[in-house]
């Protein structure tokens, strides 16, 4: 049996919203660097919150929270697609949590939509401004998706980031889709050139002052890119080793292949430059915990992985920011274990190993952290049995004060936080290595979601007392083995 929508006003209506749903979460996945195109299509941001707005103007208050609930689900089902493959009960957790989120999203855009006349556009923007912000927040914070992330390779746009973080770019981003949603909007109803022109013009005030933002932001970004002149400022050459394999699967055989395999590249970089101050391996580049195996030695094997890596250390020049887990025996039932930035400088605190050393504090949550294993016993368990490495958290925001650097060490998932990095700075730090290796994702699209917002911190400038600081460190080298 076939059905007319045409004669069926609520089974049209349903679908359209249905269309809309999609085309939502399609935008959204889009503009941000996914399955289909591994460095996203930045242009389909500038309006992929239109079909969201078109949704909720449609939709009466009893069904609109459902309906952002599907938006979250799917559109961030679409965008973290290799979640699925790492973690079941993580991908879980970011379903429910944007399930939830965009659900009170939708209801605060429709009663902004209803109560706030002709100023609720501009409230509508202020209300996904304020989305964007507070899904960063707390220990679900997850800043992946972010909009002003989708223009990671608008290098003009980028520098404003300096003046006001991601938000603003964020705000661009946003108001662009409002914006042309209420052109949409009023001129749908009948459809033609003649309504379309007469909503252009009752929104042109909106539109000049957007324009006026964005070309201001640009200008700025010339100006700093302009006025930035190349060799200017301190450089230091660094090697950034990369083996592309995932730490934990494999077991010892594979932790000593790693280690290896991350020696043999490092060789071959400083081979290729003796002027190397300081060489980098990623997180937990050497699984077996180094203080730990070298000073209780009750497993052979860890132990000769630990001494062949430490041995290969002490014979270099350059300064080494390796990752490794730190054991600590706190006086508990169990060591606390934490995931750790060694720094080793070659005839000083290598053998036996003494390196500085910096513990990771914005944990990932749900594989990194779970602080609420009283309160939801049967979700710690989930994850205990699942590939996780639950890790407690450090406390210092370390800065290292090497090869004549001084740098802070942010691990992964801590550099997509730009106020985590700000307080590196305020620490006195004037340069980020950060310590990844997304591997383990098998996606990359979720290596280039990363980039996206590690180059934020590159244009950031956080200002501690009054100054404003600077650091260019040059890579000189970074060796990579593609898979």
């Amino acid at each position: 049996m076939t059905v007319n929508a045409e004669k069926h006003p609520a089974i049209k209506s349903f679908l359209i919203q249905i269309l809309l749903v999609i085309s939502g979460a399609f935008f959204f996945s889009l503009a941000n660097p996914g399955f289909l195109f591994p460095k996203g299509l930045s242009l389909f941001a500038w309006c992929m919150y239109v079909p969201v707005l078109l949704c909720v103007h449609r939709a009466s208050y009893r069904t609109v929270w459902l309906w952002g609930g599907i938006y979250g689900v799917v559109s961030y089902g679409l965008y973290i697609f290799w979640l699925f493959t790492f973690s079941t009960v993580a991908m879980t957790a970011v379903s429910f949590k944007y399930f939830i989120l965009c659900s009170l999203l939708f209801i605060a855009l429709k009663a902004a939509d209803s109560l706030c006349g002709k100023g609720a556009a501009f409230v509508q923007g202020l209300t996904f401004c304020a989305y964007e912000y507070i899904k960063t927040l707390g220990f679900v914070g997850f800043s992946y998706g972010v909009a002003g992330y989708t223009q990671w390779k608008n290098v003009l746009l980028l520098q404003s980031s300096a003046l006001t973080g991601v938000w603003g770019i964020t705000a661009l981003v946003v108001f662009s889709s409002v914006i042309v949603y209420c052109v949409v909007r009023d001129a749908h109803c009948p459809f033609s050139a003649g309504a379309l022109w007469k909503s252009v013009r009752h929104h042109c005030a909106g539109m000049c002052v957007w324009t006026f933002c964005l070309a201001a932001a640009l200008v700025y970004g010339a100006v700093v890119l302009k006025t930035r002149l190349p060799g200017s400022g301190k450089t230091v050459k660094v090697c950034a080793v990369q083996n592309n394999s995932d730490p934990w699967k494999g077991g010892v055989e594979a932790y000593e292949r790693d280690t290896k395999e991350l020696m043999r590249l490092t060789d071959q970089a400083l081979q290729t430059d003796s002027d190397i101050k300081l060489v980098v391996w990623p997180e937990t580049a050497v699984v077996p915990s180094i203080i730990m195996q070298y000073s209780m030695r009750n497993d052979r094997k860890r132990f000769e992985i630990v001494t062949s890596v430490l041995k290969y250390i002490n014979r270099q020049s350059a300064v080494f920011v390796i990752g490794n887990f730190h054991s600590v025996d706190s006086g508990g039932e169990y060591y606390d274990d934490y995931n750790c930035a060694f720094v080793f400088k070659p005839g000083v605190n290598v053998i036996p190993p003494e390196p500085e050393l910096y513990a990771k504090i914005h944990l990932v949550p749900f594989t990194e952290s779970f602080p609420y294993g009283k309160q939801f016993p049967y979700v710690y368990k989930l994850l205990l049995k699942g590939d996780t490495h639950l890790w407690s958290p450090g406390t210092e925001r370390k800065v290292f004060h090497q090869a004549g650097l001084s740098f802070s060490v942010p691990i992964c998932f801590e550099d997509t936080f730009g106020d985590d990095c700000r307080k590196f700075v305020l620490n006195g730090a004037r340069a980020f290595i950060n310590m990844s290796n997304d591997a383990w994702s098998g996606s990359l699209a979720c290596q280039n979601q990363h980039l996206a917002m590690a180059v934020f911190r590159s244009a950031e400038k956080p200002y501690s007392d009054g100054q404003k600081y600077g650091f260019r460190a040059k890579r000189a080298l970074s060796v990579l083995q593609g898979r």
